[in-house]
């Protein structure tokens, strides 16, 4: 990316942050009147969702890569870091699979296939741990052909709630962040483990493609990083706002 275009980009993105914050403070504002609610949440209301988060891949298994060699799996613990903080400061329980580059496979499991099926097994464990519950995995896509972009949004048909929270959550991308994207949500089987058997509305956000070099030099850009967790941020508590019991 020429660096006059990245400049006009950032510019972009840190304009469309402050936008994020703004509209996703005024849409929790809105939930917590409609719930009656404090202006924190308290972590301990039973009404409160848990909200946990899986950054994919980590440690052997870095996942998809751009044509720079850059795995996705260090950008989706970028994008979980932010994304935990803006929920955290407002009050959000927020819990996550993994906080630093690692796999989180049982120890003494031995061979990379047998790692990575501990390491799902537990991932979805502590997706499933808590009662009251909302998961999103964040994640990156890729495809032989480098012309496609923009995120999309998958869920599965095991939780009702979960194909409003990806429309949500595709929503605040299009809006805010991709206005040329129009990609729809994408209902998934079984091959998506976690959203399949997460027993809480659960979504698989694939933020962008990999195999797009601008695109992937922008996901690899810090600043890009916290705009993507502010637009994620943004659609879950839409989505929050609008439901009768959270």
């Amino acid at each position: 990316m020429k660096p006059e275009i990245r400049k006009i980009v950032t510019r972009s993105a840190l304009f469309f942050g402050i936008l994020a914050v703004s509209v996703a403070g005024m849409q929790l504002a809105t939930w917590r009147n409609q719930q009656n609610a404090p202006d924190t949440i308290p972590a301990s209301a039973a009404q409160s969702p848990v909200i946990v988060l899986d950054a994919g891949h980590g440690g052997i298994d870095g996942g998809c890569s751009s044509a720079d060699g850059v795995p996705e799996k260090g950008i989706n613990l970028n994008i979980l870091l932010n994304l935990r903080g803006l929920l955290e400061i407002s009050g959000f329980e927020v819990q996550v699979t993994r906080d630093t580059d690692r796999s989180i496979h049982d120890a003494g499991i031995e061979g990379i296939a047998n790692q990575k099926s501990s390491d799902m097994d537990n991932r979805l464990e502590i997706l499933n741990a808590p009662q009251n519950a909302v998961c999103i995995s964040i994640h990156q896509n890729q495809f032989t052909d480098p012309q496609y972009s923009g995120a999309q949004m998958f869920y599965a048909p095991t939780n009702p709630q979960s194909e409003a929270l990806a429309q949500s959550l595709q929503t605040q991308f299009r809006t805010m962040l991709q206005p040329q994207n129009e990609r729809e949500i994408k209902c998934c089987g079984k091959e998506l483990f976690l959203c399949w058997f997460c027993e809480h509305p659960m979504v698989m956000a694939e933020c962008g493609f990999l195999s797009n070099p601008e695109e992937a030099a922008l996901l690899s850009d810090p600043d890009y990083q916290h705009q993507v967790a502010l637009t994620l941020y943004a659609g879950l508590t839409d989505w929050l706002s609008q439901q009768q019991v959270v």
